[in-house]
């Protein structure tokens, strides 16, 4: 099918029940958007980030966080500053408390987003995404490189942006207590 083909069948406002029903459609592809209204479609993530995910969602259940308050690839709603909504699938989620069922959660409860960066992702990852969570007001918000030594750089909310804590190897990250790094 050709790109003017579906662009004709794409609504002018993509909506959350629009990701919804494109992620139900098509389970080879993730879908996001920004909350002006991009769309991005990315392929699902490979082994070597399903791991990393994997080994820091154990490492925090080892650590005392439990398990309804950890998730991976779940949707987050994630407000915009001129009133748009946003959809976000981050690979891994840490809440303050349990979330009730649902595709797109909200971010209210949200202590730390962990975002695998991907080849073809650093951008998003690295600028959008950063900014829009933190005006979302996500305490957290660690990036993993899936460089040799799957450096992960820890940002904290300092008042509207985040700062840089932290960067260190995945490997270090893992030898530390969870409870260090205000995960409530």
């Amino acid at each position: 099918m050709s790109s003017e083909a579906v662009g004709r069948y794409m609504p002018a406002v993509v909506t959350l029940d629009d990701l919804t029903a494109m992620m139900a459609a098509d389970e080879h592809h993730r879908y996001e958007s920004t909350p002006e209204g991009a769309l991005s479609i990315m392929p699902p993530p490979g082994y070597t980030h399903a791991v990393i995910a994997t080994r820091l969602m154990v490492w925090l259940a080892q650590g005392g966080i439990p398990a309804d308050r950890l998730a991976q690839a779940v949707g987050l709603r994630i407000p915009g500053r001129h009133g748009g909504v946003g959809g976000r699938i981050p690979d891994l989620v840490v809440w303050s408390k349990e979330q009730s069922d649902g595709v797109w959660l909200p971010v209210a409860d949200v202590l730390l987003v962990v975002e695998i960066v991907s080849p073809g992702s650093e951008g998003v990852d690295t600028v959008t995404k950063r900014s829009e969570y933190s005006a979302a007001g996500i305490p957290q918000y660690w990036m993993v490189d899936q460089d040799q030594a799957q450096t992960v750089t820890m940002h904290h909310l300092d008042g509207d942006r985040y700062a840089v804590r932290a960067s260190m190897p995945l490997a270090w990250v893992l030898n530390t207590d969870p409870a260090e790094h205000d995960l409530g």
